[in-house]
């Protein structure tokens, strides 16, 4: 049964409701405060640190750019002005795909690993000050079981967009077609 076809609505319960605010209030304030942080101490506009991440984790620290739009939820137009970003920073260069003309890499260079590098450890310092060093072992379970019973629930959840790099890094050598 999709949403559309239920006949009647099933409100929140005042603590469904509770739970609900809490949680996107948090999320919103979590992802902002750490935008924040990543600006101020590391000069790192939001989403750069995740395609610095997705780009060192990759093989040949490389992915195609349709890839980097799956795995961030953006669009193509979005990851193709947020990687001229990055080049213009020198921490990332394009190349074209040897296999496919069409087709488009961005590759870390030195200069973003180095970035990445120097970024990371407070990137790390902040998450563990506003949420991991805030919960138990087992909060630490319950929100991992949590999330992924959210993510199985949504459309995107079979894809490299579920959050999960290691998907989408399929063999970038040999530049399946877009």
């Amino acid at each position: 049964m999709t949403i559309s076809e239920t006949s009647t609505t099933r409100w929140l319960t005042a603590e469904e409701q509770h739970a609900w605010r809490s949680f996107a209030r948090a999320a919103r304030l979590l992802f902002a405060q750490l935008d924040h942080d990543l600006s101020r101490d590391a000069g790192m506009a939001p989403g750069a640190y995740e395609l610095l991440v997705l780009l060192a984790e990759a093989p040949q620290r490389s992915l195609r750019m349709n890839e980097l739009a799956e795995a961030t939820l953006s669009s193509p137009s979005r990851i193709t002005h947020a990687v001229g970003r990055l080049v213009d920073l020198g921490w990332v260069s394009r190349s074209s795909c040897p296999s496919d003309r069409r087709g488009w890499l961005a590759v870390l260079t030195d200069e973003g690993q180095s970035a990445l590098a120097a970024a990371a450890p407070r990137h790390v310092e902040h998450l563990r000050a506003h949420l991991i060093d805030g919960l138990s072992a087992q909060d630490i379970a319950d929100l991992r079981r949590i999330s992924e019973a959210v993510l199985s629930r949504l459309p995107a959840s079979g894809t490299a967009a579920a959050g999960c790099p290691t998907a989408l890094v399929a063999a970038v050598e040999d530049c399946p077609p877009e």
